[in-house]
C-alpha cells in the first residue's frame, strides 16, 4: 500500500491575482450544509432561489438564466456553442487573451470568424466593429469581453450593442471579471447573452458559470437547424433541468450551488451600487499607491478596471522572483502577464471579498519591500500614504 499523503492543510493566502479571489466566510459556511440529491424538491427550490438571485445581479428578467456546471470557460463555450451553427459568421473582438479564446471556440464550432483586433491594453473602437460588420455581411453574433482580465481594460459597450443590433446580430458579452464588481446591466444595455464565473467578484470557489440569454437569443437556440454540438452544454437540455420539466441532465455540483447562492445573497445584501462603489474606491486607491511608487499602469486612464489592475514591471526587476517573494514571504498572490504581456506586467486583483482597504495597503507595502530588495529606488511609504489618502477621502 503506498504511503498516504498528510492531511490536507493548504496555507492561508491573500488572493490578489486575476482569480480566484478569497472566499467569503459565509460562503464557506454555506458549503458545509448537507448535500441533497440533485432532484430533491428542497434542492430544486434552492436552484430556483439561485436563478432569481442571478437575475438580480445580472439586472435582467431573462427566464433563461442559469449556472452552468463548470468554470467561466464553460460559460463561454456554452454561449458560443448554443448561438453559433456551422457556417454562420461571428465578429469577435480581440484585445486580450480571452477575446482570443472566444475566437478559438467559435472557430471550433464551425463559425466563420471575422476578427476585430486592438493592441492589448486598448479598447475595441466602435468604428472598427462597424467596418467589420459592413465587410462581413450577414452576421449571427458579435462577441466582446467587457472586463479583459489579461490587460485590465474595461470595454465600453453602448456603441457595440447598437452596432450589433443594427446589423441584426446578437451581442455576446464576457462578464467573467466584471459581474458584481462593475456595472453590468443586461436588460438596460440590450445584451443578448452574457456569462460570468463564480470565483471572481462573487467570492465563491471556481466551478460554476452564470449564464443568461435574452428571449430572442433563447428562441434562436430553440429554432436551430442543427443540434448543439456539445451535449453537456446544450442550453435546451440544461433549461429542462434548471426549470420547466426538471428533467435529469447531469448530477449538479450541489455544494457549489449552495456557495453561489450565498455569494449572490451577499452581493444583493450589500447592494449592487454600494458594492460597485467599494470596488471602485479600492481600485483607485491601489492606482494612486502604485503611481506614487513610480510604477506605470498599463491600461489607459478612463478604461481601467477597478477590480483588476495591470502594472508594468520596472526594468531590471525579476518578475518571478518578486512574485515568489510576495507569495512565500507575505502570503500574497498576484498574477503575471499572459501572451504578449508575459514578463511585462503584474496583474493585481481586488475582487469581491478580496477588495478591502486592508488588502490594498498590504499589497503596496509588500511590493515596496520586495522592489527595494531588488534595488528599485522609491520613496519609503509613498505608496501606502497615497492609497491611504484616497481611502480616507
Amino acid at each position: 500500500m503506498p504511503e498516504l499523503p498528510p492531511e490536507l492543510n493548504p496555507p492561508a493566502r491573500i488572493l490578489l491575482g486575476p482569480g480566484p479571489s478569497n472566499v467569503h466566510p459565509r460562503v464557506y459556511q454555506a458549503m458545509m450544509a448537507p448535500v441533497l440529491g440533485h432532484l430533491d424538491p428542497d434542492f430544486l427550490r434552492i436552484m430556483d432561489e439561485t436563478k432569481e438571485l442571478l437575475r438580480t445581479v445580472f439586472r435582467t428578467q431573462n427566464e433563461e438564466t442559469i449556472a452552468v456546471s463548470g468554470t467561466g470557460s464553460a460559460g463561454m463555450e456554452a454561449a458560443v456553442a448554443n448561438l453559433i451553427e456551422p457556417g454562420e459568421r461571428a465578429v469577435v473582438c480581440i484585445n486580450g487573451y480571452f477575446g482570443e479564446r472566444i475566437a478559438e471556440i467559435a472557430s471550433r464550432y464551425g463559425a466563420e470568424v471575422m476578427r476585430v483586433e486592438a493592441e492589448w491594453g486598448h479598447i475595441i473602437e466602435p468604428e472598427a466593429v462597424e467596418a467589420a460588420l459592413k465587410a462581413a455581411g450577414r452576421t449571427k453574433l458579435v462577441a466582446i469581453v467587457h472586463a479583459e482580465t489579461s490587460t485590465g481594460v474595461s470595454q465600453p459597450l453602448a456603441d457595440i450593442v447598437r452596432l450589433a443590433h443594427q446589423h441584426d446580430a446578437f451581442l455576446l458579452v464576457d462578464a467573467v471579471t466584471s459581474l458584481a464588481g462593475c456595472q453590468v446591466a443586461v436588460d438596460d444595455w440590450g445584451i443578448d447573452a452574457c456569462y460570468s464565473a463564480s470565483q471572481k467578484c462573487l467570492s465563491c470557489p471556481p466551478g460554476l458559470a452564470p449564464l443568461t440569454l435574452s428571449p430572442q437569443a433563447g428562441e434562436a437556440v430553440r429554432s436551430r437547424e442543427t443540434k448543439v454540438r456539445s451535449w453537456y452544454l446544450d442550453v435546451t437540455l440544461l433549461d429542462n433541468y434548471w426549470g420547466g420539466k426538471r428533467a435529469y441532465h447531469h448530477t449538479a455540483p450541489i455544494t457549489m450551488v449552495y456557495a453561489l447562492r450565498e455569494g449572490l445573497r451577499l452581493a444583493v445584501e450589500e447592494g449592487l451600487e454600494a458594492r460597485i462603489a467599494r470596488h471602485r474606491r479600492h481600485g483607485e486607491a491601489l492606482w494612486a499607491g502604485l503611481e506614487a511608487m513610480g510604477l506605470a499602469l498599463h491600461a489607459p486612464e478612463g478604461h481601467r478596471l477597478p477590480v483588476l489592475t495591470t502594472v508594468r514591471i520596472p526594468e531590471g526587476i525579476d518578475d518571478l522572483k518578486l512574485r515568489r517573494a510576495l507569495l512565500y514571504e507575505h502570503s500574497i498572490e498576484i498574477g503575471g502577464g499572459l501572451g504578449p504581456l508575459a514578463g511585462k506586467v503584474w496583474r493585481i486583483g481586488l475582487m469581491g471579498h478580496s477588495s478591502s482597504a486592508e488588502n490594498v495597503l498590504a499589497v503596496l507595502a509588500a511590493l515596496e519591500h520586495e522592489l527595494a530588495g531588488q534595488g528599485y529606488r522609491l520613496e519609503k511609504g509613498a505608496g501606502v500614504a497615497a492609497a491611504d489618502r484616497v481611502l480616507e477621502s
